[in-house]
């Protein structure tokens, strides 16, 4: 069987290969480039094994090149990375490993392809093509990865309990890749990760994040939430999640299933958005409902104020899964605290202050939340679907039209702290917050208009009933 390589992946390949003769040192592409290429997925990668010097190789690769392209050796790992256009190139020398039972680091000698294909994760990642000269482009198939590539199924090379063992995380990548390449996982390999599940515990979070972030960007995201979950991984790597889980019934009163309802939010996310900080927000939306949850005798269950609950949870959530701690944790707890505003809005008279306020908390972040509050309708009542729907459509509206006329998206007040101060001759003081909150209040409440000459004029007004007179006009 042959693969068809691009133009230049085939250059870029034959080029490997001349240098790998001149240096004696047999080379073959491997893994997920592979893959990739056998199942017509986009390729960025090419990850090339040789029997020898891997950085040896990268160098006098790269040195056929004007101007040369930078190579980034990594000699405690013994690999070197080369980026040419827009395919990145890492070389490493074959190998074969063992593992201590405390650790996922391995102790790694040199090996042969059989050695470094034995090491792989999956059958689909363990096959290889032949870079050398009388067999260029032949395919190295040792554990039927193929005939796993067209069944659609993922499977270690060697004993699953093995595999996992040596290297846990492997676990992970096997939710991932069932997830990302729409696989199932055999029942073998699936036994395996719920027996071996508690290992996780030994890799470090950063490891696991990377292969979480990569499943919260595929198709359907759900898919491999609900194979952790079954897996028994989750209790481990997010158990804030797993306590969505279950449907509570008092006197004859039930409540959805959150864990359920929240994966369903994440997939509609997902089909209209590719930001994964919109969907990380999916995710968490309803992340404080056991800690909010109470039933209420002759109304039912209730999760009063889990928006505010749960938004102040978002930072040290991204602490703990090592996400980034700026402007896109940001953005995640400020769509989770205003994830009902929207819905509210379509349920009464629409005010523009009430529109105003949302433009206002919201910024730039609302159309964003408006996708979140579509996606949270997740009722299999048609008809209370689309009557909220129908509400949406009448809040986008409203938001263009306050906004073309109001300006308060992002807004910036017209009169400053600074301008407070100088036209009163004041210090910084409780006066000069009172003042600057009336002008916003006053703003939203469409008091006065969203303006320079209207806001000094109230600010002048404010100002007086705190016993305080312009020094200048």
């Amino acid at each position: 069987m042959q693969i068809q390589f691009t133009q230049e992946e085939a250059s870029l390949l034959n080029k490997v290969a001349e240098q790998a003769a001149l240096l004696n040192t047999p080379a073959f592409a491997v893994g997920g480039f592979v893959r990739d290429k056998l199942l017509d997925r986009p390729t960025k990668d090419i990850d090339i094994v040789c029997l020898g010097d891997g950085l040896a190789l990268a160098t006098a690769f790269a040195n056929q090149f004007s101007p040369k392209p930078p190579v980034s050796l990594f000699k405690t790992f013994g690999t070197a990375q080369v980026k040419l256009h827009s395919i990145e190139i890492e070389f490493v020398g074959a190998r074969k490993e063992s593992y201590a039972r405390d650790s996922r680091k391995p102790s790694v000698l040199p090996g042969s392809i059989e050695d470094d294909q034995n090491r792989r994760d999956f059958t689909v990642n363990a096959l290889a093509v032949s870079l050398i000269k009388n067999d260029f482009g032949k395919l190295i198939d040792p554990f039927g990865g193929i005939e796993d590539l067209k069944n659609k199924i993922l499977r270690t090379p060697l004993t699953a309990e093995k595999t996992f063992d040596d290297d846990p995380l492997r676990m992970m990548r096997a939710i991932r890749f069932a997830t990302q390449l729409n696989f199932e996982i055999t029942q073998e390999t699936f036994s395996a990760i719920q027996k071996m599940a508690s290992r996780i515990t030994i890799v470090s979070q950063e490891r696991i994040t990377e292969e979480l972030q990569k499943m919260m960007q595929t198709a359907v995201p759900s898919k491999g939430w609900y194979l952790l979950k079954e897996a028994g991984l989750l209790e481990f790597i997010f158990p804030l999640l797993l306590a969505l889980q279950g449907a509570e019934t008092m006197d004859g009163i039930g409540h959805k299933d959150n864990f359920s309802h929240t994966l369903q939010v994440l997939d509609n996310v997902a089909k209209n958005s590719d930001d994964i900080w919109l969907r990380w927000a999916a995710l968490l939306h309803d992340i404080a409902k056991p800690k909010t949850k109470k039933f209420e005798t002759g109304f039912g269950w209730t999760f009063h104020g889990h928006e505010i609950v749960g938004a102040r949870m978002v930072p040290k959530i991204f602490t703990q899964l090592k996400l980034p701690l700026n402007e896109k944790m940001k953005m995640v707890q400020k769509l989770v605290a205003l994830h009902l505003r929207p819905i509210s809005l379509t349920k009464e008279s629409v005010t523009d202050s009430a529109i105003r306020r949302l433009l206002f908390d919201a910024g730039d972040d609302i159309d964003y939340l408006m996708l979140l509050c579509a996606a949270d309708i997740t009722s299999k009542n048609k008809v209370k679907v689309k009557r909220y729907l129908q509400g949406f459509d009448i809040v986008k509206e409203r938001l263009i039209e306050v906004e073309q006329k109001d300006k308060i998206r992002n807004w910036q007040p017209p009169i400053s702290g600074e301008m407070i101060m100088q036209v009163f001759a004041i210090a910084p003081s409780k006066k000069v917050g009172i003042i600057k909150d009336a002008i916003r209040e006053a703003i939203l409440d469409g008091v006065i208009a969203n303006e320079y000459e209207a806001a000094y004029g109230f600010m002048l007004q404010e100002a007086e009933k705190l016993g305080l007179y312009p020094t200048i006009k």
